[in-house]
């Protein structure tokens, strides 16, 4: 895959929209057991599923994390496509998942119109930095068509923001005022006037920097629902991007059930050492298949 437009755009924007980057046949599997995590827009908007009242009053409240029920859906989080952007872009084929994410919004659930921020707050214990080798990358992928209508993200060119300090995270809309020094309504016309409308097909993709100013917007479709995943790749040496503990969810069945499905390159990016690596020793790899038995082990037992 070529992805020199790609990476320019990345560069020189903060971000890029690839309208149907991942291919129906891919997509399909995930995409077919969107049920086992969320409702359908029937089943909300008929009330007809009772997990619908968890879905109301809170924008954030269809937020589901890895791994998740769905094992097709978790692959897709570390599809092919989806690596070989995220090695291009953040140039270091070494590079980590540190969070993923499954998100439904409905419409007249909650208010997801957002303002104006950037997302590092969540991301990273210090500030975004735009030095190759320590960018922190976000994804949104799309799991189903996200017309405007559906509340698409919109972004802000860097051309109109690389001379923002950090600090603010919001930029309010104009009129609204804030005490807070991570909220700022400052210069907020120009920014919102300059946003770019990420709508598209299922299989989109969105590719930004924790420091591309961005928001979500209002779903203005009677009864839309929109799914999406949102996933967040950084180099392997910046410890102080954070979002979730691996470790913390490797207790869980649907863990187990990813694991053993996966590719040793996609275990890699959770942190797995690659074959070859010496924490492969007999006794790790026979503790290995006490504790995933259906992974095949083939590839780290072979000599390198």
């Amino acid at each position: 895959m070529d992805f020199t437009e790609t990476a320019q755009a990345w560069r020189e924007d903060g971000f890029v929209i690839l309208p149907g980057f991942i291919p129906p046949d891919e997509l399909k599997p995930a995409a077919s057991e969107l049920d086992l995590l969320f409702p359908s827009a029937e089943g909300f908007h008929g009330a007809t599923d009772p997990r619908r009242e968890r879905f109301i009053g809170d924008q954030f409240a269809g937020i589901d994390y890895f791994p998740f029920a769905s094992t097709e859906i978790s692959l897709l989080a570390v599809n092919h496509r989806l690596l070989a952007l995220a090695e291009t872009l953040l140039e270091d084929e070494g590079f980590q998942i540190y969070g993923a994410e499954a998100w439904a919004k409905y419409a007249g659930a909650s208010d997801y119109d957002q303002d104006l921020h950037r997302d590092y707050l969540g991301h990273t214990l210090l500030v975004p930095s735009t030095v190759p080798g320590f960018r922190q990358l976000e994804m949104f992928v799309y799991l189903a068509d996200v017309p405007e209508e559906f509340g698409p993200a919109h972004l802000v060119s860097r051309k109109h923001t690389a001379e923002l300090p950090a600090v603010p995270d919001r930029y309010l809309r104009p009129g609204l005022e804030s005490k807070s020094r991570f909220q700022d309504g400052t210069g907020s016309p120009r920014l919102y006037g300059a946003e770019v409308s990420a709508a598209g097909p299922a299989g989109t993709v969105v590719a930004f920097e924790i420091g591309t100013v961005h928001r979500g917007t209002a779903m203005t479709a009677a009864r839309g629902a929109r799914f999406t995943m949102h996933l967040n790749f950084r180099p392997p040496g910046v410890h102080w991007g954070q979002r979730r503990g691996w470790a913390y969810a490797a207790v869980q069945e649907d863990w187990c059930k990813f694991v053993e499905r996966a590719s040793p390159r996609q275990l890699q990016t959770f942190g797995f050492p690659p074959p070859g690596h010496p924490y492969w020793t007999p006794e790790t790899l026979a503790g290995i298949a006490l504790r995933y038995p259906g992974l095949d082990l083939t590839p780290w037992r072979e000599p390198r």
